[in-house]
């Protein structure tokens, strides 16, 4: 079960101005018994917050970002309002906040949906089978064919984005980000960044898409982790091309062959045995989803290999900042250079 601790120095909320809130907002509301943390995730913050009328769970902004768009709370209750009547598997919604005099950020609260998250270490006691992860990672690709095909329109999700045009602004968007946080130059990552906007692809017929759709963003069910009870972390949701998507989940996955401690201190348990490749995942994608065209996959991978580096590039640049003093955040630029030569050896290789 995913189990929140501690809360991390510098990341502490001010109880009496939150509870003086939740008075006024949440009805029957009378006290905050306790505060902690959930300590995965390197984006939004996540606190498990003990009420009288039991857990609920806030997500605020980071501490010194600078990427507004990337940690809009009021864009991500927005999303959860509109996808829980149409879509059962996202925590419900509870309550938005955007004065800032509360927490120093806007937030937001939703209802605990309780379960396993699978992080970067095996859990203990926990079946993890070869059989269960073949089954874990058929039924990940399986519900993200599944939100691809969701009616955004029924879902009143139709103005989210702007389709037209959204590989090449999501291409440029992210080299800028990307040298706009550089704390030193990485070849590779100059390399990628030159192949990406020499090699652009055309858009095609657009869906919802995640945008950080892993295993770690995913409630299981402890007595059988191959059901999936919830999909979280929607910061990143829009309307675009779904092999923006698929691109970003291959990319996050790591093979058995590729992983080391740095890949598996930042990846998700997609390496160990019994979990699909990423070459099963795709033909089991494109099996659900005929007529999709598979076929630029290359440049999609690549992209989300870009995009995680830089990422993880403007968490390094927080820490190296002083915004935040999470200990996890001093080695990161190591995984920038990773992701980077992955998306090298990839087109050395010219697949995924």
């Amino acid at each position: 079960m995913d189990e929140a601790k501690n809360i991390r120095p510098g990341e502490e909320l001010p109880v009496d101005s939150l509870e003086r809130y939740l008075e006024a907002a949440l009805p029957g509301f009378q006290s905050i018994l306790a505060i902690r943390q959930f300590p995965g995730g390197f984006s939004n913050l996540t606190y498990l917050i003990e009420t009288n009328l039991g857990a609920l769970v806030l997500r605020r902004p980071p501490f010194g970002t600078e990427v507004k768009t990337a940690h809009d709370m009021g864009r991500e209750f927005r999303v959860l309002s509109s996808l829980k009547p149409v879509y059962g598997k996202v925590p419900k919604p509870l309550l938005f906040c955007d004065d800032p005099g509360v927490l120093g950020a806007s937030f937001y609260l939703m209802e605990q949906v309780e379960g396993l998250i699978l992080r970067n270490r095996p859990p203990k006691d926990q079946d993890l089978s070869p059989l269960v992860m073949k089954g874990l990672s058929e039924a990940f690709i399986d519900h993200l064919a599944d939100l691809h095909r969701l009616d955004i329109d029924a879902a009143g999700l139709g103005a989210l984005g702007k389709p037209e045009g959204y590989i090449a602004r999501q291409v440029d968007g992210w080299i800028e980000r990307y040298y706009r946080a550089e704390t030193e130059p990485i070849e590779a990552m100059n390399l990628l960044a030159d192949w990406l906007r020499a090699n652009r692809v055309p858009d095609e017929t657009p869906t919802l898409l995640h945008n950080d759709y892993k295993y770690d963003n995913l409630v299981l069910d402890p007595e059988n982790p191959t059901r999936i009870r919830a999909v979280l972390d929607w910061e990143m949701c829009t309307i675009g091309d779904p092999r923006m998507d698929l691109g970003l989940s291959l990319a996050y996955w790591i093979e058995p062959q590729e992983v080391n401690p740095l890949a598996a201190s930042i990846g998700n348990l997609t390496w160990l045995p019994g979990n699909l490749n990423r070459k099963g995942l795709l033909e089991r994608y494109a099996a659900q989803k005929g007529g999709i065209g598979l076929e630029h996959m290359l440049f999609f991978y690549v992209f989300g290999l870009f995009k995680i580096g830089g990422i993880v590039q403007q968490i390094y640049y927080r820490y190296q900042q002083g915004y935040t003093k999470d200990p996890r955040f001093a080695p990161l630029i190591e995984a920038v250079r990773w992701f980077g030569a992955r998306g090298r050896k990839a087109l050395d290789q010219g697949g995924v």
